[in-house]
């Protein structure tokens, strides 16, 4: 089944917080929330964000500022190559900025007028902003997934939940500071990037026009605008603040218009042209703006509306008209679920240092345990091949002892047989113990995956020779113990009560080990110390056996 995850876009209008997973063709939506902030920026928004639901493996989206796009036009290149390039690349931005970047990228479709070339869509942000944002993430009771530019998470609506024909259309998520665009032909991605303006370019007309506040300028937005060419008005403050507003709707207009431009000169598609254009975001709730934009570009200008294929029964009433009244808002958070829901979409992770040496430890570093196990096992099938050649050699030495007197010769070579037999019998030893601990360790490592709680984290993982006499390992007879020492982020459930849940469920599936947990007296720490070379474990059944034989 696929994983349910949480789509999470916040501006400084507005928050969406969008829960559900791929279902077929669809997908289906199990939580929404929206919340109107009014915050001078993003990070300032994420403060006042209150999420009804805990955003869990949330895929967060990052637009303006917060990100840079770039494209990079490369030879057709093998995945190792291409990854050190885009590695140089990333360096050479973050030397600049005197700030460590985060960064991720993915090559965009093959296209015909690209020859022997890849164009490479490279994405950054800074490591110290991604780590502000998990921490506000945590602090919402929620986990992260990854970053993903809302321009990305624009395409996968699109290409999930549009109608997608053989044409070259432009979307545009117009929100209240930025503008989030793609341009795509069919289903390849042609262009994606972020462009300053939004509604708040009419908010602040309809103030200077009618010298109200910036929220009753908002209102008036919401509720008088019309920007249809050839509205008639019964209002007088509506037809001045339409009017008013002609100015910015232009210069939107001329940034969707530029947008293209600079599609040709970034990917150098000269023969570029629009067949369509679709607008959500706040921008498709601007009554007129659609026609106002289609007869300022000559082209087909409507609203995108991707929950009309959208399954939305698992929603209560209120999260459902919550989501109907701020649907053209909520295309961006779609677009983030789908993406980390499904495996097959078109794919920009960026990932904190800290979460990304985590999926390394799990995808790369616990396969190098498990190689390392089956070399010892190697090792050990050599040994006994080894060991019975010199058990061979040895009653070869034995029958020669009584020809002495006349081969001393002879003799001198069993007894350097025997030397040599001694020392295989101490390897022997040896590769015994290295066998056991590393089949120790790669038991723990298995029972360990799954089983970590959200917020405990590893800090330390070692295996080593030695005594514990709460183990059960008297000096004298050291044997492998494993030792774990972690980090615990306090959660929405005491860190005591989820470690304790968590230490039985290791007991659980580790039953012939011996395993000594403590928790730190700030419940922030954590140390788990394991064995399976000690006495076994005393079960519930040799408890209540041995109160029998006392009482």
């Amino acid at each position: 089944m696929p994983r349910t995850v949480t789509g999470v876009d916040v501006s400084s209008s507005a928050a969406v917080l969008l829960r559900g997973h791929v279902k077929g063709n669809t997908f289906a939506v199990t939580d929404f929330a929206h919340q109107v902030v009014d915050a001078q920026d993003a990070r300032e928004a994420w403060g006042e964000l209150e999420a009804p639901f805990a955003p869990k493996d949330a895929r967060v989206g990052v637009t303006g500022r917060e990100v840079n796009v770039r494209y990079v036009r490369v030879p057709r290149l093998p995945d190792w190559q291409l990854k050190k390039l885009m590695r140089f690349e990333v360096e050479e931005v973050g030397g600049s900025s005197d700030s460590a970047v985060a960064a991720d990228f993915n090559v965009l479709p093959e296209m015909p007028e690209v020859q022997d070339e890849d164009v490479v869509l490279l994405a950054m942000a800074r490591e110290s902003l991604l780590e502000e944002l998990r921490e506000d993430v945590s602090d919402l009771g929620g986990t992260l997934d990854a970053f993903t530019p809302n321009s990305i998470a624009l395409y996968n609506a699109w290409l999930r939940f549009g109608v997608v024909l053989d044409d070259t259309v432009l979307i545009a998520n117009v929100g209240a500071d930025d503008i989030d665009v793609i341009v795509v032909r069919g289903r390849d991605l042609v262009f994606a990037r972020n462009l300053s303006g939004g509604v708040r370019l009419f908010d602040r007309a309809i103030a200077d026009r009618l010298a109200i506040d910036a929220k009753k300028a908002a209102r008036v937005r919401r509720l008088m605008l019309d920007l249809t060419p050839g509205a008639r008005f019964d209002d007088q403050n509506a037809e001045r603040a339409s009017r008013a507003c002609s100015g910015p709707a232009g210069q939107i207009a001329s940034l969707l218009q530029s947008t293209v431009a600079f599609a040709k000169s970034q990917v150098r598609i000269q023969n570029l042209r629009l067949d369509r254009v679709l607008v959500c975001g706040d921008g498709a709730e601007v009554e007129g703006l659609d026609a106002y934009l289609g007869s300022v570009m000559g082209t087909k200008v409507e609203r995108f509306d991707p929950f009309t294929v959208v399954d939305t029964e698992k929603l209560d009433p209120e999260a459902s008209a919550a989501l109907e009244k701020h649907k053209y808002a909520a295309v961006v958070a779609l677009g983030l679920a789908t993406a980390a829901s499904d495996s097959d979409a078109y794919g920009i992770e960026i990932l904190p240092k800290a979460i990304l040496q985590k999926r390394e430890f799990t995808q790369g570093t616990l396969f190098l345990i498990l190689a390392a196990v089956l070399a010892v096992a190697f090792l050990g099938q050599r040994f006994v091949k080894l060991r019975g050649e010199a058990v061979a050699a040895e009653s070869s030495a034995a029958s020669l002892q009584g020809q002495l007197s006349r081969l001393k010769r002879d003799d001198s070579a069993t007894q350097a047989l025997l030397a040599s037999n001694a020392e295989l019998g101490e390897l022997a030893e040896d590769l015994r113990r290295i066998a056991g601990s590393g089949r120790q360790l790669a038991t723990v490592v298995d029972a360990l995956d799954g089983l970590m709680p959200p917020g405990f984290s590893i800090r330390e993982f070692s295996t080593s020779f030695q005594a514990d006499t709460e183990l059960g390992i008297p000096k004298g007879s050291e044997a492998p113990i494993v030792t774990i020492s972690g980090e615990a982020v306090e959660g929405i459930e005491e860190n005591d009560k989820v470690f304790r849940r968590f230490a039985a469920a290791l007991h659980a599936a580790l039953p012939d080990y011996k395993i000594l947990e403590q928790l730190g007296s700030t419940f922030s720490t954590f140390k788990l110390t394991i064995t399976s070379f000690g006495p076994p474990a005393e079960t519930a059944d040799d408890a209540v056996a041995e109160e029998e034989v006392g009482g």
